[in-house]
């Protein structure tokens, strides 16, 4: 997959969620390769601010409202090929639960250490980076 062929899709913007310690992970129902575990993500709609679609997705998805806390950066994902953004969230208000039942298996609040047993190939460094100050301060 080449840089062109990822500005040919729509961007995907997640939503890195974190809150009382602990970062919001998703499953999908379908996998997208080794990616099991990920942020609440979607695509980027016409028009829409890469930050708003990480915070309307999440609503979608988990039924958390959130917002937008600051941009964590973008990158080509190397295992999708698709564009990603990712943005730093904290929760207004709700309960994280599987809202979207066809797109979502499951739902999960993890802590700093269980990161790589969801993750086990490793987060984009701006994000772990984020991750290892929000969650181990």
């Amino acid at each position: 997959m080449t840089q062109r062929d990822a500005d040919e899709r729509p961007a995907i913007a997640a939503a890195v969620v974190v809150d009382e310690g602990r970062v919001l992970m998703v499953r999908r129902r379908v996998g997208e390769g080794r990616l099991s575990w990920q942020f609440p993500a979607g695509e980027v709609g016409p028009g829409e601010a890469r930050e708003d679609a990480a915070v309307r997705e999440t609503r979608e998805e988990t039924g958390l409202t959130v917002a937008a806390v600051r941009p964590l950066g973008g990158r080509v994902h190397p295992m999708t090929g698709r564009l990603m953004s990712y943005t730093a969230c904290e929760v207004l208000s709700g309960t994280a639960h599987v809202a979207d039942t066809e797109e979502l298996a499951a739902c999960a609040w993890v802590a700093h250490d269980e990161i790589p047993h969801y993750v086990p190939y490793g987060l984009f460094e701006p994000v772990q980076e984020y991750l290892d100050t929000a969650l181990l301060s």
